[in-house]
């Protein structure tokens, strides 16, 4: 099947792209992906092997339309299941993650302790 990708034409057949991302590793999806061999791979990095191209000149949608057309199955970053243990964490907890610091909660203030009134005189 003819494709442009990045203003350039491409000539493209299903087994080709199977044979040419065999024996390559599957890099995390983050965000668009395509079931090729039934290993998931992410649109960029089938998209830079197939066509031998900076994953900067291409976008992943034109990707993502060739390999729909050729019949795989391609996943939009809308669709892709969201990592269940990122939404189980607090604010504080996926910041701590991301600097790579333990999350230790502030201790909560202590109430002032009840004292005699000042400032009122003798009542």
């Amino acid at each position: 099947m003819r494709c442009v990708i990045a203003r350039f034409p491409f000539d493209l057949f299903k087994n080709e792209v199977e044979d040419s991302m065999k024996g390559i590793k599957p890099e995390p999806v983050t965000g668009d992906a395509v079931v090729i061999s039934r290993r998931v791979y992410p649109v960029k990095q089938v998209g830079e092997v197939i066509t031998r191209q900076d994953r900067r000149d291409f976008s992943s949608a034109e990707v993502v339309r060739a390999l729909s057309k050729l019949g795989f199955t391609c996943r939009t970053a809308e669709t892709a299941p969201a990592p269940a243990a990122a939404a189980a964490r607090t604010p504080l907890e996926t910041a701590s993650a991301l600097l790579g610091t333990p999350a230790v909660a502030a201790p909560a203030p202590a109430a002032p302790a009840p004292g005699p009134v000042q400032g009122l005189g003798a009542l």
